[in-house]
């Protein structure tokens, strides 16, 4: 399935690899891949493939699930579509509290004590998706884990998930992708050595020195 969904992304450009040209993150780190999993909402096959696959995920790994909380923004449309085909209730945590109205930050209903489920499009260093876990926790509910589409596979992000408690069980990770990228003929021979040494530590860019070795 991890391969499945790789090659999914990869086929839409939602997952974009640019070993050659980096990307540049708003932390000034230099990626060579590029993710938007809201181009998945466009592709009708890939989206039904995505939304049934996360479904499986939230019924097989939290069978307690009594509600679905989508992240803003990139999580709420998977939420919702994820919700309806359980005929779950569902919800989304604002970045912030609003301004105006009744403030709120988290929006649809949420009952204290239920059990709920994080749906999140892309883990990269697990901070967003945290702020999102501690707004829930602290409104009452019981944070079963995080169901997501992509994940980088980050030190930084599986140890700050460890350290909070939260599982998280994503439909694809960058291991999987490198691999279907590698078999395709997408990546040059040693780039995917190169993008995984990039997955270990985001800040060195000998990842970079590695395609002109």
């Amino acid at each position: 399935m991890q391969k499945k969904i790789a090659k999914a992304l990869l086929s839409i450009k939602a997952v974009f690899l640019r070993p050659e040209e980096p990307f540049t993150w708003a932390s000034g780190i230099k990626s060579p891949i590029y993710c938007d999993n809201r181009l998945t909402l466009s592709a009708p096959d890939v989206r039904t493939l995505v939304e049934k696959s996360l479904k499986k995920v939230v019924e097989k790994e939290y069978p307690e699930c009594e509600a679905l909380m989508g992240t803003s923004t990139a999580g709420i449309a998977h939420a919702a579509i994820v919700a309806h085909l359980m005929d779950l209730p569902m919800g989304y945590v604002r970045s912030g509290s609003k301004d105006h109205g009744r403030g709120n930050q988290i929006e649809g209903r949420l009952e204290p004590g239920w059990k709920v489920v994080v749906v999140e499009d892309l883990i990269s260093t697990g901070g967003s998706v945290l702020e999102v876990v501690e707004v829930l926790r602290q409104a009452g509910a019981q944070v079963l884990g995080i169901a997501s589409i992509f994940t980088y596979g980050m030190r930084k992000g599986v140890e700050s998930l460890a350290a909070a408690g939260v599982k998280n069980v994503s439909l694809s990770n960058l291991d999987a992708l490198v691999e279907v990228a590698q078999d395709t003929g997408y990546l040059k021979p040693g780039q995917k050595e190169a993008l995984l040494q990039f997955r270990n530590n985001p800040s060195d860019e000998g990842w970079m020195a590695m395609l002109r070795a």
